[in-house]
């Protein structure tokens, strides 16, 4: 793509970065395949070649965003599915931010749209207050009807729906310490304790530590981390983003200078797709770029690491059909797509994948929020091939996914990790039902 940025325009880094990854889209349009909002909608102008268009009109011509550009941007996933597809190699997910970080800067939403945002970057980060908030929420949900038929009401409603009817306790195993691993030191590790997912699952970082441990590697729970940033990162939030990437550094860094680190574990596949990019967002940083790059290289999902050690026999093979979505952070924004399946297959479960398994379940982070609409018919339609897979459970790396998926689900939704937990000597997970076959597996 031809581009006509200035010389003055191009002594920014952000716009000089953005002219690299313009220049590398040739209008080829096979991204418009693959991608959700496009396949939903129809409009050019939703899919990431009509995307490109406009941040480029807007990005060259140097001017705030627009009424337009902010509904095209809005209702982009962020799933990176383009990023699979393109021959080119277009970043879509740098450019998209951003433009994302130019909206928040340039334009001034309608004040409705500016609440929903401010509640949800002043809650979700941060689990104590997101555990608050889910309590209170129960004295909304008899009004999510009224609520979802006032358009400035709408995110409201859907975060009542979303809501769960029940918040587990908060574990202590998500507190600063080491868990030493059993027989053997095979690694050291840290865990992202994370924030949404402590609160909505805690159990998933606690089986993910008691397996790790069983296999003999230690896990430290850093002092000091935070929220990734993922969730404000893609709001456009650039700031607050950098913040909690500089936090994390600090506390993975203290970590490695304390004894080593052989890999940065996480359990949440889009926040390990932050992650992993933190020396891109960084670099720019002259105090941070050199440790952020290090954090970004040691940053492995779970599944990426546990294939990476030489597993023993499971306890168990219990022959469980399971369907496993991938979660798009997962398969686009980390490449990771066969370790989930091997590691599911060796443990004994029969794995099957649903069709468009390449497309997303519209949670998205913040979207089942902010677009519930289109949210809604993406996780209807996923459901429907899940269910069509015949499948018992449904595995997913990724608590976005398993919360907006189970939403509408008739199987129980579960994290792999629990599925490989049982597996190598751990509890079944609940959900899985109490059959002659699974009692067998015990």
């Amino acid at each position: 793509m031809q581009t006509n940025f200035s010389a003055a325009q191009l002594a920014d880094p952000h716009v000089a970065e953005s002219e690299k990854i313009l220049r590398k889209c040739v209008h080829c349009g096979f991204c418009t395949a693959t991608c959700p909002t496009y396949v939903t909608l129809g409009n050019e102008l939703d899919s990431p070649r009509g995307r490109i268009y406009l941040i480029k009109d807007m990005l060259e011509n140097g001017r705030p965003a627009d009424k337009e550009i902010v509904t095209h941007i809005d209702r982009c996933l962020s799933c990176l599915a383009c990023m699979t597809t393109c021959p080119s190699g277009v970043n879509y997910m740098h450019l998209v931010d951003h433009a994302r970080a130019h909206i928040q800067q340039t334009y001034k939403r309608p004040l409705p749209d500016r609440l929903a945002r401010a509640v949800l970057a002043f809650v979700l980060p941060y689990p104590s207050r997101f555990r608050a908030a889910l309590k209170l929420a129960k004295l909304g949900k008899p009004f999510i009807g009224l609520f979802e038929k006032i358009p400035a009401l709408k995110p409201l409603g859907a975060m009542l729906r979303l809501a769960p009817a029940s918040i587990p306790a908060a574990s202590p195993m998500a507190s600063p310490g080491i868990h030493a691993g059993q027989g053997t030191k095979r690694g050291r590790v840290a865990i992202l304790t994370g924030c949404a997912q402590s609160v909505l699952d805690p159990a998933i970082n606690d089986t993910t530590i008691a397996l790790l441990t069983r296999l003999g590697v230690e896990v430290v729970v850093p002092q000091g981390e935070a929220c990734c940033g993922a969730l404000v990162h893609h709001m456009g939030r650039e700031e607050a983003a950098l913040a909690s990437a500089r936090q994390n550094v600090d506390a993975w860094t203290r970590a490695i200078e304390q004894g080593g680190l052989d890999a940065i574990v996480i359990t949440a596949s889009g926040c390990g797709t932050t992650i992993k990019d933190y020396g891109f967002m960084l670099r720019l940083d002259p105090a941070y770029a050199d440790k952020a790059a290090r954090v970004s290289a040691l940053a492995k999902d779970i599944t990426e690491y546990l294939a990476s050690l030489d597993l023993p026999e499971p306890v168990r093979k219990p022959g469980t059909v399971v369907a496993y979505h991938s979660a798009c952070s997962m398969q686009h924004g980390q490449k990771i797509t066969r370790q989930p399946k091997e590691l599911l297959a060796k443990a004994g479960f029969v794995v099957r994948e649903p069709r468009e398994g390449h497309l997303c379940c519209g949670s998205a982070g913040t979207y089942n929020i902010l677009q519930s609409e289109i949210s809604a018919k993406l996780r209807d339609r996923k459901v429907k091939n899940i269910e069509a897979t015949g499948a018992e459970i449904v595995a997913s790396g990724n608590i976005g996914c398993i919360t907006q998926i189970a939403s509408a689900a008739k199987l129980p939704v579960v994290h792999t990790i629990k599925l490989l937990d049982w597996a190598y000597g751990g509890p079944r997970p609940e959900g899985i039902a109490n059959d002659s076959a699974a009692m067998a597996a015990e």
